[in-house]
């Protein structure tokens, strides 16, 4: 028989999990006893609860959370979907809402879409595979299709939508007046002396960049400027997206004299355009995004914003989730919350008065 070598031992206890009758052999105890120890049973002495407990982490024992989840319905795991995590506004939201959760005792499982229908399919299984008790998402731009949202909701468990959602889907949903904000913006561009102003947006399929495609089509009807197809260009908002587009508002022959970008990336992409090509921000060209990213106040220039309000929406949602979570069942219905935006005026829509 070939001896096995310590190092080969050593490997083989890390790779072993400890299990509850791990604990039980220690103490020569029966494994249902530890269970009950470590569950806090009142029937379990305190002086055999402070040994398992002991016992329990000297032996580094991790609890299986999905087994537990499944033997008693609830897992105090709450799955986060975003388009991405590398945003302010996401993670800032993500923070808020942690910190809210957590003081009620449930952990949070982030996942992100990048922006990828396939992607969010795929985390709403996985989630839903470990039980999680609520699912909180900001839907990626590639999502038509709701039968997996339809999914969750045909299972029980609380659905709730925020910046991105769908009314058709009939849950809560926290979010800004983004209608009312591109309304905003037209109307600063217009006091600022613009008269010729386009939109960088979002893709109309998703609801958030529709209604601000609507808002500033509205506005730019409601003072009677110029409405041409070509100063209106949808993209995925990313920085790539902005200088692209933005040299293809170059090109105009009657090009604007303002241009708003439904996202900061975006924003910031059109800015390095137009800072190569020495076009002068804002008096050749005025520029607002919209998220208020940090970097909005560090570049030359600092670029105009709508500050979307993240930490309350994060806030909201996980007290909506938690307001679900005390009712013996959920009964979902189309429950909006929306918050008025903020326009952050700076430099590169702010003319100095001649």
């Amino acid at each position: 028989m070939l001896k096995r070598s310590s190092k080969d031992i050593k490997n083989s206890n890390i790779k072993k999990k400890t299990t509850i009758k791990d604990i039980a052999n220690v103490l020569n105890i029966s494994a249902a006893a530890v269970s009950k120890a470590l569950h806090d049973d009142s029937r379990i002495s305190a002086k055999t609860k402070k040994a398992v407990r002991q016992v329990a982490k000297n032996l580094n024992y991790q609890p299986n959370h999905l087994a537990s989840a499944l033997r008693s319905g609830k897992s105090n795991l709450v799955g986060v979907i975003v388009p991405r995590t590398n945003s302010n506004f996401f993670s800032s939201v993500i923070e808020n809402m942690e910190e809210v959760l957590n003081k009620e005792g449930y952990n949070i499982i982030i996942t992100q879409s990048n922006e990828s229908y396939k992607k969010e399919c795929d985390s709403i299984d996985t989630l839903l595979f470990t039980q999680v008790d609520g699912i909180i998402a900001s839907m990626a731009n590639e999502t038509i299709d709701l039968k997996y949202y339809e999914k969750v909701k045909s299972k029980g468990i609380p659905l709730i939508l925020f910046d991105r959602g769908e009314n058709d889907l009939n849950v809560d949903y926290i979010g800004i007046n983004d209608y009312e904000s591109s309304h905003m913006i037209v109307e600063h561009l217009i006091k600022q002396g613009c008269k010729r102003i386009a939109h960088i947006g979002g893709y109309k399929r998703t609801r958030i960049f529709n209604n601000r495609i609507r808002g500033y089509v509205d506005a730019i009807k409601k003072h009677s400027l110029p409405l041409d197809d070509e100063l209106l260009v949808e993209s995925n908002l990313t920085i790539k997206d902005g200088r692209a587009k933005m040299q293809q508002l170059l090109k105009l022959n009657h090009r604007p004299d303002a241009v708003y970008v439904a996202g900061d990336y975006a924003a910031l992409g059109a800015l390095q355009i137009l800072n190569e090509q020495n076009i002068n921000v804002p008096d050749d060209i005025a520029l607002v995004g919209f998220g208020d990213e940090p970097f909005t106040s560090m570049v030359t220039p600092s670029i105009s914003s709508i500050n979307q309000h993240s930490a309350e929406i994060g806030k909201l949602a996980a007290k909506t989730f938690l307001d679900h979570a005390k009712q013996s069942s959920v009964k979902q219905l189309l429950n909006k919350i929306i918050l008025d935006a903020e326009l952050v005026v700076r430099a590169s829509s702010k003319k100095v008065s001649k």
